[in-house]
Parts: C-alpha cells; structure tokens; sequence
C-alpha cells in the first residue's frame, strides 16, 4: 500500500505531565481532531485503550456521512516528568491505515510536542488522505495549545 509520513512540532505552555494526561484520554479527542465528534466503546487494558471513534463527513453541506474507525492507544510515561509518548494505530473501513505518535518533550516554556503519522492507503487516496491528515494536525495542534495553554 502507498504511504507517507506526515510530522508537525509545536511548543505549548504546558508541562509534559499535562499534555501527556490530556493526549492519553480517548474522550479528549472529540474535537481535538475536528472530524472526530463522538467516542464510544472505550477498552483499556492496562496502559493501552481501544476505542471506536467516529469521524463526521459533510458533502454538499447537508449529506452526512459517519466514519467508523477502530483506534488502539498506548501512553508511555516512563520518562516523565521530562518527556513522553502517546503511540497508536488507526483503521479505517475504506482500509486506510494510520500509525500515530505524540513525543512529548520538557522545554523552558513548558512543552515540545511532535505529532508524526505513517499513512497507509489503497492506490489513488493517499494524496487526499494526506491532505486531509496534515490539516488534521495543524487543527489539534492550535486546539491542544488553546486547551492546554498556561498564561505567561
């Protein structure tokens, strides 16, 4: 299957230990990812969670269509309070794969965060799919820093 990889960093005034509890929790992620607008079927299993998130598409601006998609979540705390990472696996019905992984770093003004994704897709959907993934984390990297953002 073609794929690419996407990595967007950003820097957010928070410490490690928040960003990594906020990223960490499924129901976080409605919103956070503007096309996720539900989370259901919450499973954890020690540190790793499995979910199904739903993705809300609008064509034409009326027609609807809900994405169902299957997410399997890691936290990896070990390097706290320093740093940490949020690892995952994304699959979609139209056999669209993603792996995720949030790197969490300490930085004088609170956080580095690195948002890298491996996307995998049937021929002639990777280009759109990647579209749609890069603008997905420049979206939950404003929205995590307007969430999460200490004032100087």
């Amino acid at each position: 299957m073609p794929s690419t990889e996407l990595k967007h960093t950003f820097r957010i005034a928070a410490p490690p230990e928040e960003v990594f509890a906020h990223l960490a929790e499924p129901l976080h992620y409605v919103g956070l990812s503007p096309l996720v607008v539900a989370v259901r079927d919450v499973r954890r299993d020690g540190g790793t969670v499995h979910y199904t998130a739903v993705e809300r598409f609008r064509f034409l601006g009326v027609l609807r269509h809900d994405n169902l998609i299957d997410v399997t979540l890691t936290a990896v705390r070990d390097g706290l309070p320093h740093s940490a990472e949020i690892v995952g696996e994304v699959r979609s019905p139209a056999r669209v794969r993603m792996s995720y992984r949030f790197t969490i770093e300490r930085d004088e003004a609170g956080s580095v965060v690195t948002d890298t994704l491996l996307l995998r897709t049937p021929p002639g959907l990777l280009r759109f799919a990647a579209s749609q993934a890069g603008a997905v984390q420049r979206t939950r990297a404003r929205v995590l820093t307007d969430r999460l953002a200490h004032p100087a």
